[in-house]
């Protein structure tokens, strides 16, 4: 009995140490697979923050700051003269601008106050700054006082600039006294009436002489007596050419039946007829007369 006590007691001692064997193990195995993964979590920390720098750092290698460019304006009229470009390069801030998203407002702002330019758009290039705008093409010069300016066919004024390409006629005899500032229409009915004539004369020059425009032998339009608001009896309207010929228009365009005279289409066939005849306006002629239904121009044998 003593010795089957013993072989159990010594089981159970053996029992018991195996089991504490095995506590011991567990509470040693748990510990590195814990650390084993706070490591790994560590290192994909790590290996996280090195990509974001990485392409942070090439990111700031391959962004290049905004370059510096000239102003380049699109679709220039040749009439346009040097004085002219320098002006609106002026305007829109000068000649080299920097090129970045808000240059193209800047700009446009800027020019948006320049009365020879309309619809005016503006574009950025990596290496340039584009304008491209309708230009506006001045048909005649008024002078008040001192001050000259031009008008457009919209009777928009225009100030003066010197201009060379451009035949440019004056108007005289203007009631109005008031003279809207640049980039506003003017709105009088004897310079309407002088500009709708100078308009008519350059579509038949593009027409019927493009090679030698006729508008360059008118020196000025006088629209004094328009509607015979000084002499009923006398020529509303008289161009005068570079040598002083009168040519007798009469009424303003379309109402040459009010006032008995030849038709528009007839004055002007009558003017570029002769024109077109004698080669020039400055023949020494009297007058020019177109007003009449028939025909009664002077020839220039009648000057002597």
């Amino acid at each position: 009995m003593s010795r089957k006590k013993k072989i159990k007691s010594k089981t159970k001692r053996v029992s018991f140490k195996l089991r504490s064997s095995a506590k011991k193990k567990q509470r040693t195995y748990r510990p590195s697979v814990t650390g084993a993964l706070k490591i790994f979590g560590i290192i994909c920390v790590l290996a996280a923050a090195g990509v974001s720098l990485y392409f942070a750092q090439k990111y700031i290698k391959t962004a290049r700051p905004a370059g510096i460019g000239p102003l380049e304006l699109v679709d220039v009229p040749e009439w346009a003269s040097s004085e002219l470009k320098a002006r609106i390069r002026m305007a829109a801030g000068g000649k080299n601008f920097k090129l970045d998203e808000n240059i193209a407002q800047t700009v446009a702002e800027n020019l948006a106050s320049v009365a020879w330019l309309d619809d005016v758009k503006v574009q950025t290039t990596h290496e340039r700054l584009l304008i491209e705008a309708k230009w506006r093409k001045p048909v005649a010069m008024v002078k008040s006082g001192s001050r000259s300016f031009y008008v457009d066919s919209e009777m928009v004024v225009l100030d003066f600039v010197p201009l060379y390409n451009l035949p440019i006629v004056k108007i005289e005899g203007l009631s109005s006294a008031r003279t809207p500032p640049p980039g506003e229409a003017w709105q009088s009915d004897d310079l309407a009436a002088a500009v709708t004539i100078l308009t008519k004369l350059d579509q038949m020059d593009k027409s019927v002489t493009p090679d030698k425009p006729l508008l360059y032998e008118i020196d000025r339009i006088d629209v004094s007596n328009f509607a015979g608001r000084k002499n009923r009896q006398l020529p509303h309207i008289i161009l005068y050419s570079k040598d002083g010929t009168e040519i007798i228009w009469g009424a303003e365009f379309g109402t040459w039946q009010r006032y008995l005279e030849a038709m528009d289409e007839e004055k002007l066939a009558k003017l570029y007829a002769y024109y077109k005849e004698y080669g020039s306006l400055s023949g020494g002629v009297k007058f020019i007369n177109l007003s009449n239904q028939q025909d009664n121009i002077s020839q220039p044998i009648d000057k002597y």
